[in-house]
C-alpha cells in the first residue's frame, strides 16, 4: 500500500499530477488546494498518499499536508461521500473551515462543493461532529467555542447569535468567538466577546484582502 511519494513533478493537470519516482510515473488525484501548492514541472515534490484499490482500478489520492489527508479519510466515512466527492469538498473548503463548520453545525460550508446538496451537507456535519477531535489546531480552537456555547445559552452563544444578526455567516461568527474565548477566558461576558469578535472578524477580512 502506497502511503507517500517523493519524486519529481512530471506534469500537472486540472484534477491531479504525474509524479516521476525513479523513472515510474504515478498518476495522483488531488484537490485544487494541493494542485495550487505543487511546484513547477521538473521540481521535487513530496505527497502523502491514500491508495484506493477496487476490482477495476487502483487510484492514488495525494495531499500536500497531513491535515488535508486526515480530512479526506474522515469525509469518506460519511455515507454517500466517495473519494472524488471528498476531493471536491477539500477543493472548495480548507481543513480549518471544515473544522469550524462541523463544530458550528454549519451545513452551508460543505455545500459549497460541487456535487454536495443540502441533504448531504447536513449528513456531513451531523456524522462528523463526534469525530473531529484531534484534527489539529483549528479543531481545538473550535472545541473551545463549542464548549463555551454548547448549551445554547451563555455569553459565547449570545455573542455568536449577535454576530450572526449583524450579517456574519454562522461559521465566521463561531470561529471568531472561539478564538476570542480562548484569549479572554471563561469569565468573559457577552459584550466583551462581541467587541473582541468584531475585531477578530475585521482583522480576518484585512488579511484576506491583503492575500
Amino acid at each position: 500500500m502506497i502511503a507517500k511519494l517523493a519524486g519529481i513533478v512530471d506534469q500537472v493537470g486540472e484534477d491531479g499530477a504525474v509524479v516521476d519516482v525513479g523513472g515510474v510515473g504515478y498518476l495522483v488525484f488531488c484537490s485544487t488546494r494541493t494542485i495550487g501548492r505543487l511546484p513547477r514541472a521538473g521540481a521535487p515534490v513530496r505527497l502523502l498518499i491514500e491508495t484506493h484499490v477496487r476490482e477495476d482500478h487502483i487510484h492514488l489520492y495525494g495531499f500536500i499536508d497531513a491535515a488535508e489527508r486526515d480530512w479526506f479519510r474522515l469525509l469518506t466515512t460519511v455515507q454517500g461521500v466517495g473519494a472524488r466527492l471528498a476531493l471536491a469538498v477539500l477543493s472548495a473548503v480548507t481543513p480549518e473551515e471544515l473544522s469550524l463548520a462541523i463544530f458550528a453545525q454549519d451545513r452551508t460550508v460543505p455545500a459549497r462543493a460541487e456535487g454536495v446538496g443540502p441533504r448531504l451537507a447536513a449528513r456531513i456535519v451531523n456524522e462528523l461532529k463526534d469525530k473531529v477531535s484531534g484534527l489539529g489546531a483549528a479543531a481545538s480552537l473550535a472545541a473551545a467555542g463549542a464548549a463555551a456555547g454548547s448549551a445554547g445559552d451563555g455569553p459565547a452563544a449570545e455573542a455568536i447569535s449577535a454576530l450572526i444578526n449583524l450579517g456574519y455567516r454562522r461559521v465566521e461568527a463561531f470561529g471568531a468567538v472561539a478564538a476570542v474565548s480562548q484569549r479572554l477566558g471563561p469569565a468573559a461576558q457577552t459584550a466583551a466577546l462581541i467587541r473582541a469578535g468584531l475585531q477578530e472578524l475585521a482583522q480576518g477580512a484585512q488579511h484576506g484582502a491583503a492575500g
